[in-house]
């Protein structure tokens, strides 16, 4: 009788030992992971009790949140829709937070660190407790202008100041409305949601950040830093054939529209940037060799795994490079190259910075419940990829491009802008690109343009776009 009884209390102790450490196990090693899962019914009631704090462009929230009712005590709202989308996300009941929303949310939601003598201070007077602000460094006229632009296209803007790396722009269509996620009305909400997901493409992936195409010609300016870092200039002539006979290869590489770029078979290479010449530039990519490229490519940004504004950007990428066949068609923008719009920015802004590439970045400050800054972001250098004076010699080679070449649909009276347009191939019809910066002189706005598969040039589709864009910031900016 003994055996048996003390079998059983040795099996009784066995389990309470494993429920002890299972709750161990939960309480401290998995207790953040379970704190921040949006399924977690107890911490969405928590965060519901109090005001959440607002993001805010110019002063104007663009999140809110408002008292209500019911057992949510307050409900996330989106002032203007989707013009900001992109940028807030959404905070919802059942799918949790995206965008700032989530990049920022111990702020909003109040249980940031830097928040807590607040918190000890409510505790004590009895004061509701409350989220903060986060500030943006969105510009609403670059903002308004960039979907006004895209209105219709599935397509994305990223507008920089390229002397701070502040983003003034950040666009992506199709757009949504986040009021339709962030209701309380549960059913609704998976009607919504499930509407986005049977959606092509789908409205809630971020164009601008999170996508990745090829670049087409705009990926020239990157080939011609690296040619001018390498000795080049602008008035060097290199060979520009009306074809291209690819190395390693049977297949050869024609010019847009099968049309020669110079009688003479060669040209300066502000000339082939200026007219975007396939030909010329799938030759020089040969000539400068592999390595070359893929450094300056680096120091624009390429490859950089872990870049965060403080929403996460997809990783632009070269590619694998294994033959003069890849490298003649990687030079010109194919083959295997894949760029954000985000990178396509930080290749303008860095040439109109004078070489020197600022870290991208959207929060401008963080505001504790009273409004006073507990953190603000310092301009930060990202990368040197080259010097001044190649930066003089590509802005006078884009300078080109707006003026006498593919550009000409970004000019605007009174100003010098310079650019670089791109019509990628793929399997649908061409994407669409453009690159720039403006005054050309003293920039203080960069920008990326991209329409998919919009089927025409990039002169022709982003470039206005671009136009549109600069134009309104400028014009903000002299009214200020």
């Amino acid at each position: 009788m003994n055996a048996p009884l003390r079998r059983v209390a040795i099996s009784v102790l066995v389990l309470f030992t494993l429920l002890i450490l299972n709750i161990n196990y939960i309480q401290v090693v998995r207790s953040d992971e379970l704190r921040e899962d949006g399924r977690n019914t107890r911490l969405l009631a928590d965060e519901y009790s109090r005001e959440r704090g607002a993001i805010v462009v110019d002063g104007e929230p663009i999140a809110l949140s408002v008292p209500t009712d019911d057992r949510l005590e307050y409900l996330r709202q989106y002032p203007q829709a989707g013009l900001y989308a992109a940028v807030t996300g959404y905070y919802s009941v059942i799918y949790g937070a995206t965008g700032i929303e989530k990049a920022e949310n111990a702020l909003l939601a109040g249980t940031d660190d830097r928040l807590f003598v607040r918190r000890i201070s409510d505790l004590f007077t009895g004061r509701d407790p409350s989220g903060g602000d986060v500030a943006l460094t969105l510009d609403p006229a670059v903002q308004q202008a960039a979907m006004a632009g895209l209105e219709g296209q599935v397509g994305a803007v990223v507008a920089l100041d390229p002397s701070t790396g502040a983003v003034l722009g950040l666009a992506s269509t199709p757009a949504y409305d986040p009021n339709l996620l962030s209701s309380h009305d549960l059913d609704a909400v998976r009607e919504a949601a499930d509407q986005f997901d049977a959606a092509d493409p789908d409205p809630l992936s971020n164009q601008a950040i999170n996508q990745r195409y090829f670049p087409g010609s705009i990926f020239k300016v990157v080939v011609s830093a690296a040619a001018l870092e390498n000795g080049y200039t602008p008035e060097t002539v290199i060979p520009a054939p009306q074809v291209f006979d690819l190395p390693q290869s049977s297949g050869t590489l024609s010019n847009f529209n099968g049309s020669a770029c110079d009688p003479s078979g060669q040209q300066p290479l502000i000339d082939a940037l200026t007219i975007s010449c396939n030909t010329a530039f799938a030759q020089l990519g040969i000539d400068l060799g592999e390595d070359a490229i893929r450094e300056m490519a680096e120091g624009f940004g390429f490859d950089q795994e872990d870049l965060t504004i403080p929403l996460d950007v997809a990783t632009s990428t070269l590619g694998e490079i294994e033959n003069g066949d890849q490298l003649a068609r990687t030079a010109i923008g194919q083959q295997d190259v894949q760029v954000t719009p985000m990178q396509a920015a930080m290749i303008a802004a860095a040439v109109a910075n004078d070489g020197t590439l600022m870290k991208p970045y959207l929060v401008d400050q963080l505001l504790a419940p009273d409004l006073t800054v507990i953190d603000e972001t310092d301009p930060e250098v990202f990368s040197e990829p080259f010097s001044t004076d190649v930066a003089d010699q590509l802005t006078e080679m884009m300078t080109s491009v707006v003026a006498n070449g593919s550009g000409r649909n970004a000019r605007i009276n009174g100003v010098q802008v310079a650019g670089k347009t791109g019509t990628a191939e793929n399997e649908g019809p061409d994407h669409n690109w453009f690159i720039g910066f403006a005054p050309a002189d003293e920039p203080r706005i960069a920008v990326a343009v991209f329409v998919r598969n919009g089927g025409g040039t990039g002169g022709d589709t982003s470039a206005p776009i671009a136009r549109q864009v600069i134009e309104a910031y400028l014009d903000g900016q002299e009214g200020r």
